[in-house]
């Protein structure tokens, strides 16, 4: 049962869509910063204070937010890079190291009849 949930969680599907969801979620806090904290401003500032449910101070544009949050999308995904996707890589080659490759199948009866003739032709070929 263990050995069942192990391939599941490590499946790559599984883990990208982890790492996709909070690479995501990260990168919906610079989206959002870059409109609260810049667009906004920047509107407000040009058109005077808008009704933006009081989201922006009047004429200031935050860029310390935006770039806060910038640095914030970049530490989550290094983090999620270098804790997630890097050991669970290293699991995967691990594991593709450790199982021999598969033999290859037998011939069958009929592959082994028709490879003799082959070879009694070429004979008979060279020959003449």
């Amino acid at each position: 049962m263990l050995e069942g949930f192990r391939k599941f969680i490590t499946r790559g599907n599984v883990v990208d869509l982890a790492v996709g969801v909070v690479v995501g979620t990260a990168f919906g806090a610079v989206v959002d910063s870059l409109v609260k904290d810049v667009l906004m401003a920047i509107i407000a500032t040009l058109v005077g204070k808008p009704d933006f449910s009081d989201v922006l101070v009047f004429g200031a544009v935050r860029l310390g937010a935006f770039i806060t949050a910038i640095i914030n999308f970049l530490l989550i995904a290094a983090a999620v890079y270098f804790f997630v996707v890097v050991p669970i890589n290293r699991m995967n080659e691990m594991s593709k190291k450790t199982e021999p490759p598969p033999a290859p199948p037998e011939p069958s009866a009929e592959e082994k009849l028709l490879t003799e003739i082959r070879d009694l032709l070429q004979q008979n070929i060279t020959r003449s």
